[in-house]
This record gives structure tokens, C-alpha cells and sequence, in this order.
């Protein structure tokens, strides 16, 4: 069984959130969740809150077993840019972009249920 958590809008630019994601993709999620909360980033408090989600999920919607849970795909998208001006030397005006992130992480227990094709 596959579930899935998504947090859409974080305020965190995809490229620093990546560098973290990057560290658990793959991995069993007892491992993924002591590696995020050894890391020090603003990006792995995120990623944590999401993978929490996506497990507790898995084991209340979907049935399945929390140890045998393994991070089947995550990955960081582009969400909105926020455009804010600020005011620079000799009259100039400098935009500076707030970037925002789509975070998805998807657990599975590695179990075919009936409805799934091979």
C-alpha cells in the first residue's frame, strides 16, 4: 500500500530543501526520521512534519504496519514566487523573489493489494 502527504506553499526555496530531501530518499523511515531530526536546517523540520503525515496516514487510511514502511519517492517542486521590491542606491528598485515549495513525500510497505496490477 502506497500513502502520501504533500505541504503545499512552504515558505523554503526548493534548492535548500532539496540538499535535505536528498539524505532520505530511499532509506526505511526509522532511519529517515533519525536523520532529520539530527539535521539542523529549517528545510528538515518540514520534510519531518510531512513524513510524519505520510506514516500516519499509511497506518490509519491504509492499515499498514509502521515498521515495515519504506520511503518509496519525495521530492521538492517550485510552488509560487512572491515578487517584493526593495528600495536600492540613486533612486533604484531591486526585486527580490520569495520562493516557495511543494513538498511530497510518498511511504509503502511493499505489499500488493488486490485492485493493484504487477
Amino acid at each position: 500500500m502506497e500513502a502520501y502527504a504533500i505541504h503545499k506553499g512552504a515558505m523554503i526555496k526548493p534548492r535548500l530543501a532539496r540538499m535535505t530531501i536528498d539524505l532520505i530518499r530511499g532509506k526505511d523511515v526509522k532511519i529517515a526520521v533519525s536523520i532529520l531530526e539530527t539535521t539542523n536546517t529549517k528545510a528538515s523540520k518540514m520534510i519531518l512534519k510531512v513524513l510524519n503525515s505520510a506514516v500516519a496516514n499509511a497506518v490509519n487510511n491504509n492499515g499498514a504496519n509502521e515498521n515495515d514502511l519504506v520511503i518509496k519517492e519525495c521530492f521538492v517542486n517550485p510552488g509560487t514566487i512572491y515578487k517584493r521590491i526593495q528600495f536600492a542606491s540613486r533612486g533604484n528598485v531591486d526585486r527580490h523573489d520569495k520562493r516557495t515549495s511543494h513538498i511530497k513525500v510518498v511511504v509503502t510497505d511493499n505489499k500488493i493489494t488486490e485492485g493493484e496490477n504487477a
